[in-house]
Order: C-alpha cells, then structure tokens, then sequence
C-alpha cells in the first residue's frame, strides 16, 4: 500500500478547503441574511413598504446573473486573482450597507454584494476541486461545500432575525466586512495555484446575453408573487426567456465562446445543472413558505420563525456527510436522484403543521438531509468534465441553483397564494408544499431516465489551452 507523504503543499491544500468553503458560506448567506431585518431596515431608512422587494431581490440578481461570466474571468484572469477581487468588493460593499444613509444607498451596496459573490463563488469551487485531488478528497471537499452553501440559505433566516432584534440590522453588515478580510488573507496563504487560459478574447456578447437573460428570469420570478406587479413580472420572465433562446446563436459566432459547446453538451454537466436548480427549486421555495406560515398563522416572531429551521441547516450537513459515503458505491445521477425523493418527503411532511408547530422544524429536518445527499452528487456530476472546463460548470451549476431558488420561489408562493380560500382541497400553504414536493419527484424521475454517462475529464476542448507556468499568482 503507497505510503501518503505529508508535505507542506498537501497541508496547505487541505487547508484551503475549509477557507473556501467559507467563502461559499459567506456568499449564499448573503442572498437571505435580510428577509427578516426587512421591517427594521425600512422603518430605519424612512422607506416605504415597496422597497422591500429591490433590497432582497437585488443580490440575487447580480449573483446569479454573474456567474458564469465570473467563472470565465477566473479561467483568464487567475481563479485566485478573481476570488480575491471579489472579497475586497464584498467587504466594500458591506461597509456601504452598513453605513448606508438612505434606502437607495443600501440597495447599490446589496447590488455590489451580489456582483461581489458571483466573482467569488465559482473561482472557489474551481480551486476547491484542485486543492482535493484523488476521488475520495475530492468527495469530502465536494460535501463540505454543499453543506457549506446549503445551511447557509436558512442559516441567513436564523441570524439575521436574532441579530436584527439584538444588535440591530446594521450588525448584519458589520459582521461580514472583518469576515472579507479574514478570508482574504486565508486565500493568499491556502489557494492552489491553477492554470489559466491566455489566448482568445472574452466573449463580451455572449457574456452580456446571458446575464440580461438570468437578470430577467431572477427579476420576473421575484415580481410574480405580488399580484400588482404579475404583469411585468410575466413579461420579464418571458423576455429572460426568449434571450436564453438567443444565446445558441450568439455563441456559434464567438471564437471563444463564454458557453463552449462541449460544456453545453456534457451530460454530466446537464445533470448536475438539473439537480442543482431542482434541489433550490423545491426546498427555497417549501422553506420561505413555511418560515410565512409560522409568523402568520402561528403568529411566531422572527427570531422564533427562524430557529424552528435549525434542524434544516444541521440537517444539510449530515446529508452531506452521508453522500460522501454513498457516492463510493452509488452512481452520483442515482443519488442525486434519491435525495430529491428525500426532499419531496419533506416538503410533503409540511402538511401536517395542522396538527401543530412541531411538524415545521421535523418536516425541513428531513428536506435538509435530502438536499444534503443530492446536493453534494449535482456538484460532483457536473464539475466532473475536462480540467479546462471546470471554471465554467462551476458557474452553470451555481447559476442553475440561484435560478432554481428564484423560480421555485415566485412559483410554490402563486400556487399558494392564488388558492388560497378558494375552497379548493389542500389551498393554500398545503398546495404549495405540495407543489415544491411534485418539483423535486419529477427531477428525480429525469435523473434516472437515463445511465450516467462516463465523466469527460479526457476531452480536449478547442480554445482551452492552458499556459504552462502560468499561475494565479
């Protein structure tokens, strides 16, 4: 049996896992960190009720909408040179958040937060799938990670509302601006270096496409659960629609296109996108409904809504502990698979809170331990292609996740909220759970309609040469 040297390079890249998913932590944290600060921040700010949907709905635009084009610049830029710029803007961005003087200030801060986690998200995973190398590493840094972004949705729920009601919101955005630099400096020491591509220009139209395209979609789908705005909601959502339909043609013309085709068509790749969008699509969406019920036919508080969601977020980790187990002996589309079927048992055990309060945090306990388990098998399908590829599936997959989150959403609170007292069986709330479970079964069926298809991590991929001795340094 080969004896494993321990070498400071091996050390250092074991400690840049941790470091990393930190950043991943920090960056999805974001997206919900303000929902239940949102009446302190506007009674603060002298801002109206209609204020609320730009400043949470902001940071989810720029962030989805800017991953894929992050992950490119970390292809020719340097991943870590990438991920270093987008901490320095994260921790900016925070400053003005939690100086701002007015609610138009906070929202440009929350714009420049989500632009700042889109740098830095898809440059983290690329250089955590180099810092693990060998299967089983890479299984338990592909776990961490996804339990890392997984707990940090509801985590977000949890604290913002305990920090609001102690220490006020302006604490939320504190806290991340010593975080920005603790993780700048543990980057600099830990990161791997990684090749970048020189050659080609950056498909500045393809990358523009893509972004109004997401930014449309993310940006429809928030508007669709208020009645008043359905309108231009529909509209936007078809427009980001009919972009997305573009983007084929805009890609054959570019001669390095910001989608390469052998991405596009990497099964692997269209899997774990699939899985990825499913998971976000049927527990955001089960979660954000419940958390609503809990403060508004239960009557609970904020910080009290948000500690029944605890379980989710230990949940998530022990999900994700158990697939790197699994995925030694099961393929990662099977169980990807099997942790969306987890997921619709939990999203369908939310129908039992007519019994009681109980049934919330025993229900998202078990969506937790699903979107764990299929979670950590979407990220390992689809960063599992040639090395040249990996920058950029690392931001479809993340993109396929915040789309996941904004469609799931808009869609799971219409259902419920169009049926609600409409005499209908199971209106409401419990159609809406219902809802999210059919999403998450439906997913999983798509999954094992076909074998997995061998990873094509020895493909070589026209334009993705990389420069031998370049480094992110």
């Amino acid at each position: 049996m080969p004896q494993v040297v321990d070498t400071p390079v091996a050390r250092t890249a074991r400690g840049a896992v941790p470091v990393l998913c930190a950043v991943q932590f920090v960056d999805v944290l974001g997206t919900t960190l303000v929902v239940a600060a949102l009446p302190a921040m506007l009674a603060d700010l002298g801002a109206p009720p209609s204020a609320a949907a730009p400043v949470v709905t902001v940071y989810a635009v720029l962030f989805g909408a800017l991953l894929v084009l992050g992950a490119r610049l970390g292809d020719r830029l340097g991943h870590v040179r990438v991920l270093q710029a987008g901490l320095v803007l994260f921790g900016a961005a925070s400053l003005a958040a939690a100086t701002a003087p007015s609610v138009g200030v906070l929202v440009a801060a929350r714009a420049a937060l989500g632009a700042a986690a889109a740098l830095s998200v898809p440059p983290a995973l690329r250089l955590l799938t180099a810092a693990a190398p060998g299967e089983g590493p890479r299984r338990r840094a592909l776990a961490a990670w996804s339990a890392s972004g997984a707990a940090a949705g509801a985590t977000g729920l949890v604290l913002g509302g305990v920090l609001t009601d102690t220490a006020g919101w302006r604490s939320l955005f504190w806290l991340t601006v010593p975080l920005s630099v603790l993780l700048l400096v543990a980057v600099a020491r830990t990161a791997p270096r990684v090749p970048r591509r020189a050659e080609g220009a950056l498909d500045l139209a393809g990358a523009g496409v893509l972004t109004a395209a997401v930014a449309a979609v993310v940006t429809g789908a928030s508007l669709l659960e208020d009645a008043e705005h359905r309108l231009p909601g529909v509209l936007l959502v078809a427009a980001g629609t009919a972009l997305a339909a573009v983007l084929p043609a805009v890609e054959r013309r570019a001669a390095d296109p910001l989608l390469p085709r052998a991405a596009v068509r990497d099964p692997g790749l269209q899997a774990g996108a699939l899985a990825s969008a499913a998971n976000t699509a049927a527990t955001s969406s089960a979660v954000t409904l419940a958390t609503l019920h809990l403060q508004g036919a239960e009557g609970l508080g904020a910080s009290a809504a948000g500690l029944a969601l605890v379980p989710f977020s230990l949940c998530v980790v022990a999900g994700a502990a158990l697939a790197a187990r699994v995925l030694r002996r099961h393929p990662a589309r099977t169980t990807a698979a099997a942790g969306l079927v987890v997921i619709a048992a939990g999203d369908a055990g939310l129908l039992a809170t007519g019994l009681g309060v109980w049934a919330v945090p025993v229900a998202v306990a078990v969506s937790g331990l699903g979107i764990g388990l299929s979670s950590v098998a979407a990220t390992s399908l689809g960063t599992a292609v040639a090395p040249a590829l990996q920058g950029t599936a690392a931001g479809v997959v993340n993109t396929a996740a915040q789309l996941g989150t904004a469609l799931g959403v808009a869609g799971v609170l219409l259902v419920a909220r169009a049926t609600e007292g409409s005499g209908l069986p199971l209106a409401g709330a419990p159609l809406g759970w219902l809802t999210a479970a059919a999403v998450a079964l439906v997913a999983a069926a798509l999954l094992l309609r076909r074998p997995a298809a061998p990873a094509a991590t020895g493909v070589s991929v026209p334009g993705t040469t990389a420069v031998e001795g370049s480094n992110d340094a």
